[in-house]
């Protein structure tokens, strides 16, 4: 696992230099300086900035801050282009333009060479690929960031298809990772707007879940769990993977031959039933989230493949959902509510599935999602669109600071993709009826006798426990109380900015008063006519006098550079 050392020491700044240069100069490229200087990141790199040349406005003003942002990501390599790719499922934390904006994230990469492939081989498995697979074709069928793809034969004669991850991935990655950090605590520090966002943590989560797409272990066995929620389903197809030729760094999966669902002349020449495979996605999406609760987050078309019988055959299982029983009950709640038009349900049911952060105002959120579902609810059925319907309800709540969990907005997301795939499949496909079945399954389940005694016989359990514990937690802080251990800490936030103000003022006082003290003692021993002298005029005087004039300089100047006079 990847761990993050933090650098917030100049050293370990100064030990990943180059890289850090990199990073900037890319950001000044894509016009992003002001972010750079609000960093304050000149602090730490002051030789290195002055090294860097900023492109002129003209030719980054061509394209919008968003698309500049996704561009500056692609350019800065693998770990930036999965950071983007996780900050495109949250809305918690970047606007809608950005979102939709880095879903183009693209990392088609040069594939790196053959030799170096076999070394990776060698190290994992301690035999060359010719050693262990009838056939290996030398050229990649794909190159990403993180690794690239290879057709293989087996033993058995089937043909497979093999990721090998780039090699030194993992410390390219790890010193980026040090560097976001850095950057990450240098945002809590000067960027107030950003603080409740606690980008450390974000940072954290994305090591933590980088982590684990660079071990091909993880999406061995998330494949292996896919296909067993769906044995016996005859409309589905998963792809055979070969655990005894799979190893963190290399991943073997059996070779599917089909036709992407976005090649609709191909599939109607052949035959395929366009609108049996769409309803087909719709409900084998459904089921993933309403019954399983592990889906697919990424169904777009290069995703699925439609096998001979109109089967769906889903591929690249690098970014998997997961939604706990009370999540998936909560958006049931909002969804019922929503197709029976109760207003009040639907204010609950959108709290109940959101974080906020700050003070809500109730009765202008009811009123805006009133208004918003007005416009929708009265359509007929098959003009009712869940994707669009989603993607307003999400500026929505985002605008009464509100925010969707993360794992709830990549459902959400996952929904309006294979909407969308649907739809040009047939254009009649109706996904809010097909959910309909699964929502009230779910509804039903609640009431069931057998789920009421489970919880029933959970709360009675945690309530014992609670009484059984009562007690010794009272005795524990008796005992802190008669010990004066007990203590009552305040902590004031948002003084930063006030702490450095009054840091800079008082600096600026002392260091006037020594300007002063200088100019008068210089002034004193002028009078005093105190040799040696130069024209008459005391040298030791003159040289105070030239001393004061280069501290007021530099005073000025610095009152300047901060646009404060």
């Amino acid at each position: 696992m990847i761990s993050i050392r933090k650098i917030g020491a100049i050293g370990r700044t100064y030990r990943h230099l180059n890289r850090y240069q990199r990073i900037i100069r890319i950001l000044f490229k894509y016009g992003f300086d002001d972010l750079v200087e609000g960093l304050r990141i000149d602090q730490y790199l002051e030789t290195g900035l002055k090294m860097i040349n900023r492109k002129p406005r003209e030719e980054i003003e061509k394209h919008s801050r968003p698309e500049r942002f996704r561009m500056a990501l692609e350019e800065l390599g693998p770990t930036f282009i999965k950071l983007g790719q996780v900050l495109s499922t949250r809305p918690d934390l970047i606007s809608p333009k950005y979102l939709s904006e880095l879903a183009k994230l693209q990392d088609n990469v040069p594939p790196f060479p053959f030799a170096e492939v076999e070394e990776i081989f060698l190290s994992e498995t301690g035999k060359k690929p010719s050693e262990l697979f009838q056939e290996f074709n030398e050229q990649p069928m794909a190159a990403a960031s993180i690794g690239q793809a290879h057709r293989a034969r087996i033993k058995d004669d089937k043909e497979v298809v093999i990721k090998v991850q780039r090699p030194n991935i993992e410390n390219t990655i790890a010193v980026d990772l040090e560097i976001l950090a850095h950057l990450a605590s240098l945002m809590e520090q000067y960027l107030e707007e950003l603080q409740g966002h606690r980008p450390s943590a974000v940072i954290d989560e994305f090591a933590r879940s980088l982590s684990l797409e660079i071990d091909y272990t993880v999406e061995l066995a998330s494949i292996q769990r896919f296909a067993k929620q769906f044995e016996g389903n005859k409309t589905i197809y998963v792809p055979l993977v070969y655990a005894e030729l799979s190893t963190e760094r290399i991943l073997t999966l059996e070779y599917i031959e089909g036709i992407k669902t976005s090649k609709i002349n191909t599939l109607r020449k052949q035959g395929y039933d366009l609108k049996i495979i769409a309803e087909r996605g719709a409900n084998l999406v459904m089921e993933q989230i309403f019954v399983h609760g592990f889906f697919h987050g990424d169904p777009h078309p290069g995703n699925i493949f439609i096998l001979p019988g109109n089967i769906t055959c889903f591929l690249d299982f690098g970014m998997m959902g997961r939604l706990s029983r009370q999540d998936r009950e909560d958006f049931t709640d909002l969804m019922l509510s929503i197709v029976t038009k109760d207003d009040r349900k639907i204010t609950d049911g959108v709290l109940s599935i959101t974080t906020q952060f700050g003070e809500i105002d109730h009765d202008a959120l009811s009123r805006d999602l009133s208004d918003l579902l007005d416009r929708y609810l009265y359509l007929p059925l098959k003009d009712l669109k869940a994707g669009k319907l989603l993607q307003e309800l999400l500026d929505l709540v985002q605008h009464h600071q509100l925010s969707i969990k993360p794992n709830l907005y990549l459902m959400i997301k996952a929904l309006s993709t294979i909407e969308g795939v649907g739809l040009v499949l047939d254009p009649d496909l109706e996904i809010i009826k097909l959910a309909e079945p699964y929502l009230r399954k779910i509804k039903k389940e609640r009431l069931r006798p057998g789920r009421l005694a489970e919880e029933i016989g959970e709360t009675s359990n945690e309530y014992l426990k609670l009484f059984q514990e009562m007690p010794e937690e009272a005795r524990g802080i008796l005992r802190q109380l008669r010990a004066g251990r007990m203590k009552l800490k305040f902590e004031h936030r948002g003084l930063e900015k006030l702490a450095q103000a009054l840091d800079r003022v008082s600096n600026r006082i002392a260091f006037a008063i020594v300007l002063a003290a200088q100019i008068i003692g210089s002034s004193l021993i002028i009078l005093s006519d105190i040799p040696p002298k130069w024209q008459g005029i005391p040298l030791i005087g003159l040289a105070g006098f030239l001393v004061a004039g280069v501290m007021g300089f530099w005073l000025l100047v610095a009152i300047i550079r901060h646009g404060r006079m």
